[in-house]
């Protein structure tokens, strides 16, 4: 047996510190080191205890989880889950966490605690497990509203890009697949996307209730129109659509055009929405006018899918090792032969949009 997996849980509440032991406690692999009700107590212990993980509640007094993972991930960078609400609220705070640098989050059921406690328990001794093994970075301050892009990117200060001239924009689509670290992945792709992209389709694992949200987040950061997919709707250029949490989302034709499917299908390696639904949609449906991208995350969800892309006539970017949270998903992408670039997550826009404008410049259609 090797060393077992140090958590320090953060929660106001004493009941939910007494669950969340017991259920850290249960595992062969990890061990609750220590509890905190607010983050005052628990940079003592993060001190005296040195954790692997942190279990972080959203909202608590004198110093709101926010507030402390800003300053954690600042000064002592270190693995840490939030514990977040079904909520409006609790879905806006826990993509705010998640973009200073929380590895995942667990959403505590809506009718409380006890009725969905072996859910529960599941996501979050899988979710300490990955965040244990999670490449955890110093937090950087984040492009902002209003700012869109990055210097030199297409569409940022400084000039407006180049149009994707012909029928390429309408032929193509993009399809993105993430799991854990997939959020602010996904951003950082999005951003440098000017208007008139291709339509975009993306799979991020996400529960019910927090996909609304962060496709409104992206929605106000883009040049393109970021939502979630809505079942039989067309697929637009300048448009990115996002799987609903707990939905299946895949592709289907329509005369001409693509059109949306997101259905109430059942999980697929263990995921709803699934990477693979897509990808496998994706194979059958675009061919060869697919483009596949796939980003960080843990397992292979998907991963076998891209290689049916490939096969199917599809050019693949896959998101490099030291750039992921978890090289899980994109390694399998790479061991299945799916990969036809493997890159740093901030060269995977550049190197795409510069692959269209060159199948542009050459009056380059496949329908």
């Amino acid at each position: 047996m090797g060393r077992k997996i140090r958590v320090l849980v953060v929660d106001d509440s004493a009941l939910v510190r007494s669950l969340l032991t017991g259920i850290i406690n249960r595992q062969h692999d990890m061990a609750c080191v220590g509890t905190a009700n607010d983050p005052l107590v628990a940079r003592e212990l993060i001190r005296e205890l040195d954790p692997d993980v942190l279990t972080l509640d959203v909202e608590m007094p004198r110093m709101d989880g926010i507030d402390f993972l800003g300053r954690l991930m600042r000064l002592r960078p270190m693995p840490v889950v939030m514990i977040s609400t079904l909520t409006e609220r609790g879905a806006e705070v826990t993509l705010k966490a998640l973009e200073l640098g929380a590895v995942d989050f667990v959403a505590k059921p809506r009718v409380g605690l006890a009725s969905g406690l072996d859910e529960l328990a599941a996501q979050i001794v899988d979710k300490v497990r990955v965040a244990a093994v999670a490449q955890v970075r110093r937090a950087v301050a984040p492009a902002g509203a209003g700012a869109p892009g990055v210097p030199g990117a297409p569409g940022a200060a400084g000039g407006a890009a180049p149009a994707f001239l012909g029928r390429l924009s309408t032929e193509k689509l993009i399809c993105i697949g993430a799991s854990t670290g997939g959020t602010e992945a996904i951003r950082k792709v999005l951003l440098p996307m000017p208007a008139d992209m291709p339509g975009i389709c993306i799979t991020q694992h996400m529960p019910p209730g927090f996909t609304t949200s962060f496709a409104a987040r992206l929605n106000g950061l883009c040049q393109i129109t970021v939502k979630e997919a809505v079942n039989a709707e067309r697929i637009l250029p300048g448009h990115a659509y996002i799987a609903p949490g707990g939905t299946q989302f895949h592709l289907a034709r329509s005369g001409a055009n693509y059109v949306a499917v997101v259905d109430d299908g059942p999980p697929v390696n263990r995921h709803k929405p699934s990477v693979a639904v897509l990808f496998q949609s994706a194979a059958t449906v675009l061919g060869p006018n697919a483009l596949g991208i796939m980003l960080t995350g843990m397992g292979s969800d998907g991963a076998a899918a891209m290689r049916q892309m490939k096969d199917a006539g599809s050019y693949n970017y896959v998101q490099d090792e030291a750039s992921c949270i978890v090289f899980g998903m994109p390694r399998e992408a790479i061991a299945h032969g799916a990969a036809d670039e493997v890159l740093p997550l901030g060269q995977i826009a550049p190197a795409l949009i510069a692959r269209l404008r060159a199948e542009t410049g050459r009056g380059h259609h496949r329908i």
